[in-house]
């Protein structure tokens, strides 16, 4: 039993590890959540997080074209990250991650059905 969760964890943070350039901004701050970073280490990983994202160079590209700057440019460059990360995210299967989840928390039967429904529908 001990194996199977061992290689679901291990499967869970390899797809999460493959996913991480194409998922959005919250999902940085979600990463920094499950490494338990507090502070200013949290702070400097979602900035390096978002900074990897290859949406946020694109998008300050496009902001640069529209000459935005200060406050419009920040919300600009963050709807535009958004949008773009959107369909990245979609395409990540909840009903995966939620079982993958209920794994590492060794949740079984009622509890683990509950979480992964939960959690499914939180996603949505």
């Amino acid at each position: 039993m001990k194996k199977m969760i061992s290689l679901l964890t291990f499967a869970a943070l390899a797809f999460a590890g493959s996913a991480h350039a194409v998922l959005p901004a919250a999902s940085c701050d979600a990463q920094a959540a499950e490494k338990k970073l507090a502070g200013a280490a949290k702070t400097s990983f979602v900035k390096k997080c978002n900074a990897d994202n290859p949406a946020n160079a694109a998008c300050d590209a496009k902001a640069a074209e529209k000459k935005l700057a200060g406050a419009a440019k920040t919300s600009f460059v963050k709807k535009c990250v958004a949008d773009a990360d959107a369909p990245a995210a979609a395409a990540v299967d909840p009903q995966a991650v939620c079982d993958s989840q209920a794994a590492e928390k060794k949740l079984a039967g009622a509890a683990k059905t509950s979480f992964v429904k939960k959690c499914v529908a939180d996603a949505k």
